[in-house]
Order: structure tokens, then C-alpha cells, then sequence
């Protein structure tokens, strides 16, 4: 199994450990990336374009003018250089992860470790929730299946209006505007609910951090990420496999403030993991955790929906992985530098306006790199631009060194 990761690095939730007396302490967020790229059985890397699934997918060859070298990947969809669009709808199953945590950290001690007390919590995206959100608007998993996601929004970047549609379909036309503009072309996901199902996390493998601790409005689970793709790969892909999910869909595993930790999860120094997209071994079945966030403990920015515009956007432009680019960085959750098209990663923590939905709920979007930021000028996205809120004014530059 390999995976994409959004991260919170070692002094996102280690500054709490400053300010732990104060009962509204405020979060310092930076946020990295870690890769694993797609590997066949004898561990060998793979081409975009030999890797099997049953996903509608196309493949692109592109030539950059950041370095001269032509390169290959795959995308969800219908290839926009193409003629003759059609819409390409994906059903993406979303299965609700009732966990409950059987540890409770009580205090942060000065090297970023928690320590505990026995203790459940249970985090429920399927159940009201009357102290972080508010009636209509309590329901996690009806605000994620009723947010710009999944439904309809007139999206307009600057002065292009690329229609009524989800928002991560807004990106991709404009994304590709030069040659889809005035088209039916559209990716879409198509939302089916699932039953949820319940994980009870050992003891030694996951944990809450009560209000109380770090004064956010709910608790925070934390699990710990090797356990949790135990899970995935053992228990959850292989249910869905049985009740006819296959590899042509994209099942994405919502949960409520929950969180991965690459170490134990009383080891602040390798937290959070917010969601991530991943896709199984040949035929490779994508999917994706979620986290829908209301604690607060990541600023503004980090909360509600911004996390799926973050790892669906990535997920529709580089489904398995490896879509090699001219290497970037510096910027985003990017500290060093990556070689690989993710869109969210360079604009972590950067969205676009705020849309209402049509319940009337507040819904946060991340802003996506486009196309050509990562394979350089000029731009063939709409306006010229390289983001669609025009953070980027031009493409990665140099190659990151």
C-alpha cells in the first residue's frame, strides 16, 4: 500500500507545550509531506502509465520549460487535450469510522510527549455534534456530503466563471481552461453513503486530548498511523471489496476530529496526519481518509473541508502517486523539495474565498496548484494564472535544490 500524506511536522502541536496554561493557547502551524512512490511486487518504481486499475484515468506527456525533460503521468478523467468531452463521473462511496480511543492525555511534559490515563471517547461523524458545530448544521457527515465537495457552487476565478459544479471539478476545467473552456468537461464524484462501521483503537495505539488540555472546542483522537493502515489495508478495503466496491470507485473513510501520528500516539513530535489518499497494490483500488476538523487546533485555514479539497484535488491529478515533475519546494507544507505532482501540498493552509452551501453552512476549500506551476510557462490554465486564487503568480521556478 502506498500513500500521500498531509502532516502537521514536529512544531505544529509542540508550541501547545508553551502555552499549555493558557486555556485558548494558539497553534503554530507548519505542515510537510512524505512520500512513498508506486512500487510493483519486486519493489521496482512504476510508471504512471502501467498501473492497473479499473479508475477511468488518462495518461498526458508533457514537456517542461523549467528543465527541458519530458514527463509522463495519470489523471482521473477524461484527457483534456483531447477532443469531444463528456462529463466522467467517479462513485466515491463514503464509509463514516466511528473510533473510540481507550487513553486520555492529561499533560504535555517539555520533549512533545503526553501523558495518559485510561479513558473512552468515542468521535462519531454520524452523530450530532451541539458543541463544536450548530443545529441544522450538527451532523458531521451530512455537512461533508452537502459541502462544495460533493454539490453544486458557481465558481468564478477572478474574472473567469468556470460554471455551477463541485469545487474540485472547477479546478481541473480551470486547470485546463486554454483547451476546455465553453465544453462539458467535468470530473466528478459522485457521493454514495455507506454504513458506518465502529474501530475499537488498543489502548497503546490511539488517544484523546480533551479540551481541556489545549482549550480547542472537541476533543482530538490520535491514532497511530501504522495501526490505522493495518486497518485499512485488512479490514476496510477488504469489506468494501466484498459489498462490490472495485477499483473504478473511490471510497473515502470520513472521520471526526481524528488524527494519524507516524509515531505513538502520545508523541507530538511526528503529529498529525489530517487525511491522506493511497492506493492498493495492482489493481490498485485509490481511496482516501478524511479528517473533518471543528477542534480549531489548526488555525482558520485547516478546518471543515479544506482537508478533502486538499487530498480529493490531489487524488484526481495524481491518483497513484507517481506523476513525476521538475523538483520544487519551499513552500506550502513543502519544506525541502518534492518531485511530484501534488496540488494541495504547495498551498497548504491557503484556500480560496469561503463558499456557503446551500444549508447555509460556512464551508473552507484549499486552494490547488495548477498544471502549470509544476511543469512550468506560460500557463494554460484560466486567466493565465498558476493557482486558482492566484497565490502563484508564476510557475515553481528554478528546480529546487
Amino acid at each position: 500500500m502506498r500513500s500521500l500524506c498531509l502532516l502537521l511536522c514536529s512544531s505544529c502541536l509542540l508550541s501547545l507545550a508553551a502555552s499549555a496554561q493558557s486555556p485558548h493557547p494558539k497553534v503554530k502551524l507548519r505542515v510537510f509531506t512524505m512520500v512513498e512512490p508506486a512500487k510493483d511486487a519486486a519493489g521496482n518504481a512504476v510508471r504512471p502509465e502501467a498501473t492497473t486499475s479499473s479508475l477511468t484515468t488518462f495518461t498526458y506527456t508533457t514537456t517542461s520549460s523549467r528543465d527541458g525533460n519530458t514527463y509522463t503521468g495519470a489523471m482521473v478523467g477524461q484527457d483534456p487535450f483531447s477532443t469531444g468531452f463528456s462529463p466522467t463521473n467517479v462513485t466515491t462511496p463514503i464509509v463514516p469510522l466511528i473510533i473510540t480511543t481507550n487513553a486520555v492525555a492529561i499533560r504535555l511534559n517539555k520533549n512533545g510527549y503526553l501523558a495518559e490515563v485510561k479513558g473512552s471517547t468515542t468521535f462519531d461523524p454520524t452523530s450530532p455534534d451541539n458543541t463544536c458545530l450548530a443545529a441544522p448544521n450538527n451532523v458531521p457527515e451530512t455537512l461533508f456530503q452537502q459541502s462544495p465537495i460533493f454539490q453544486n457552487s458557481d465558481f468564478v476565478f477572478g474574472s473567469t466563471d468556470v460554471g455551477s459544479t463541485q469545487y474540485v471539478d472547477a479546478f481541473q476545467r480551470a486547470n485546463f481552461w486554454q483547451f476546455v473552456q465553453g465544453t462539458d468537461y467535468h470530473t466528478l464524484v459522485n457521493p454514495v453513503m455507506l454504513p458506518p462501521i465502529t474501530l475499537n483503537i488498543s489502548i497503546a495505539k490511539a488517544l484523546a486530548i480533551p479540551p481541556s488540555l489545549f482549550g480547542s472546542c472537541g476533543s482530538l483522537g490520535i491514532i497511530e498511523k501504522k495501526t490505522f493502515d493495518s486497518i485499512v489495508a485488512n479490514t476496510l478495503l477488504p469489506q468494501l471489496a466484498a459489498e462490490g466496491v472495485d477499483t473504478s470507485q473511490f471510497p473515502i473513510f470520513l472521520m471526526y476530529n481524528v488524527v494519524l501520528s507516524i509515531a505513538a500516539p502520545n508523541n507530538l513530535n511526528q503529529c498529525c496526519i489530517l487525511g491522506y489518499h493511497g492506493s492498493s497494490d495492482s489493481p490498485a483500488q485509490t481511496f482516501s481518509p478524511i479528517d473533518f476538523d471543528t477542534t480549531g487546533l489548526f488555525g482558520p485555514t485547516i478546518t471543515d473541508t479544506s482537508i478533502a479539497a486538499h487530498e480529493v484535488g490531489e487524488w484526481m491529478d495524481d491518483p497513484f502517486g507517481n506523476n513525476a515533475t521538475p523538483a520544487w519546494g519551499h513552500t506550502g507544507q513543502v519544506s525541502g523539495c518534492l518531485s511530484i505532482l501534488e496540488v494541495g501540498d504547495p498551498l497548504t493552509g491557503n484556500n480560496i474565498p469561503n463558499v456557503v452551501g446551500s444549508n447555509g453552512f460556512t464551508y473552507h476549500l484549499q486552494e490547488l496548484a495548477f498544471f502549470s506551476w509544476f511543469y512550468g510557462q506560460p500557463s494554460i490554465a484560466a486567466n493565465g494564472w498558476f493557482s486558482d486564487n492566484n497565490t502563484f503568480k508564476t510557475d515553481a521556478g528554478p528546480v529546487c535544490q
